[in-house]
């Protein structure tokens, strides 16, 4: 029988190692569905998914490394040119840097946070967390949480996204506003993040592939819609603002788009520019561009850059309390198999001992007796195992995995190997390869 504490395994196509293409590619259908299929690899025992249009992440927990390598694998993530592995302590510090904002492609935003939650929830509803991700997950928003509170991580605004609402948030009610974002990569879908944050009555976005649009739609709360730029003129007549940031070479609203636009105020993000000049000629229309936008940013961006370092000090912190507590949890269970086993021993000794004095006693010994018989077997047990359950504590504080590898042994010398508890489950040896290095 194997014992081995189980480890968390990852892998991520995410920002900034991956491209919208590359992370495109990797989506599945929805992250019910990457449960599921991470569910239904052998040797699975808990599953966590992530899919924002910044990222796709999986986790999963086995008995080894090993055999969590090959369940992302099989789902086509692990072999994707774009991922990167993790291992167990790697997996749950990255998850923490992700709910706090170091990993988003905007130092410190908020709705990463929101994402972390809900993609919890679901794995929760598909019965997919167990113990290790429960608390590995829930340790996560909790940095999130500190991150946001404790820190200046999230004030001001300091992407052209961002920016742009809130420079047309200085100019218009926001609150009462239609919003419409041209371009679904990653300007497009920080400024549709930045109008949900604000407040908008609604998010279109427009873009060249609609499915893309509808990722970033995902993403918000703010009721929205996804359409294509052949729907720009109506799109514009309805919109109150608009941010464009597309790549495309020539401008995507001329005059003859926004014919029918009417008073709008325009946020060309474009490089060259998405919103032609002659655009702001027309009378009801405001059009800034980048050149607006410095001002808003400079300020902000030197704030979070300073907020992140008390940050990575959080994330260390309970990155610390975390592996601590799944050591004790560890630790635990081995003093929990020792005392049965010796418990077993004594139960059995001391039902031999008591039919010996029945035998020897005319009429057999009192209950009295008896019960002095058991306590003191009960007194001997505690005593003896005392000690050890100290030194394997302190073992498990002090990562010493082959002292407690070698008590299970003491205690079931059928225990088929130990792999470290809870330390990196990438990197660390095995004791069973431990045990041969040693021969």
């Amino acid at each position: 029988m194997n014992r081995n504490t189980s480890v968390v395994s990852g892998v991520r196509v995410a920002h900034p190692e991956a491209t919208v293409e590359d992370i495109e590619d990797a989506r599945a259908e929805s992250t019910a569905a990457l449960l599921d299929a991470l569910g239904a690899q052998g040797g699975v025992e808990e599953a966590y998914a992530l899919q924002t249009c910044n990222r796709v992440e999986a986790y999963v927990v086995t008995n080894d490394p090993e055999t969590g390598r090959r369940a992302l694998d099989a789902v086509g993530l692990g072999d994707h040119p774009a991922a990167v592995d993790s291992g167990h302590e790697e997996s749950l510090r990255h998850l923490m840097r992700v709910a706090a904002g170091i990993e988003s492609l905007v130092l410190g935003e908020d709705q990463i946070l929101g994402q972390v939650r809900r993609a919890y929830e679901t794995a929760v509803d598909s019965g997919d967390i167990g113990p290790v991700l429960e608390e590995g997950v829930t340790k996560a928003i909790h940095v999130g949480e500190r991150a946001r509170t404790e820190t200046a991580i999230n004030e001001g605004v300091v992407s052209l996204g961002s920016a742009a609402v809130h420079l047309a948030d200085s100019e218009l009610d926001l609150a009462n506003a239609s919003a419409l974002v041209i371009g679904a990569g990653e300007m497009g879908s920080l400024a549709a993040k930045a109008f949900d944050a604000a407040g908008v009555e609604n998010v279109v976005v427009a873009n060249r592939t609609p499915e893309r649009a509808e990722w970033v739609l995902a993403d918000l709360d703010a009721p929205g819609r996804a359409v294509d730029l052949d729907a720009l003129p109506r799109a514009l007549s309805d919109a109150d603002v608009v941010v464009a940031a597309t790549g495309s070479d020539d401008p995507v609203v001329t005059p003859a788009v926004a014919d029918d636009a009417g008073e709008t105020f325009y946020v060309d993000l474009g490089q060259p520019r998405d919103v032609a000049p002659t655009v702001a000629e027309d009378a009801g229309a405001a059009v800034y561009d980048l050149d607006d936008l410095e001002d808003v940013t400079d300020e902000t961006r030197e704030r979070r850059a300073s907020a992140a370092v008390a940050v990575e000090s959080i994330v260390d912190e309970e990155l610390d309390h975390l592996l601590s507590q799944y050591k004790r949890k560890r630790a635990d269970a081995v003093i929990a198999q020792m005392y049965e086993s010796a418990e077993r021993t004594k139960d059995r000794e001391v039902a031999t001992a008591l039919s010996r004095l029945d035998a020897a006693s005319d009429g057999g010994i009192g209950d009295a007796e008896r019960e002095v018989v058991e306590s003191l077997a009960d007194a001997l047990v505690s005593q003896l195992l005392a000690a050890p359950t100290r030194s394997l504590r302190e073992a498990a504080g002090e990562d010493d995995w082959e002292t407690i590898a070698t008590a299970i042994r003491l205690f079931d010398p059928d225990v088929d190997g130990v792999d470290p508890a809870f330390g990196d489950g990438v990197e660390s040896p095995r004791f069973a390869a431990a045990e041969s290095e040693n021969d």
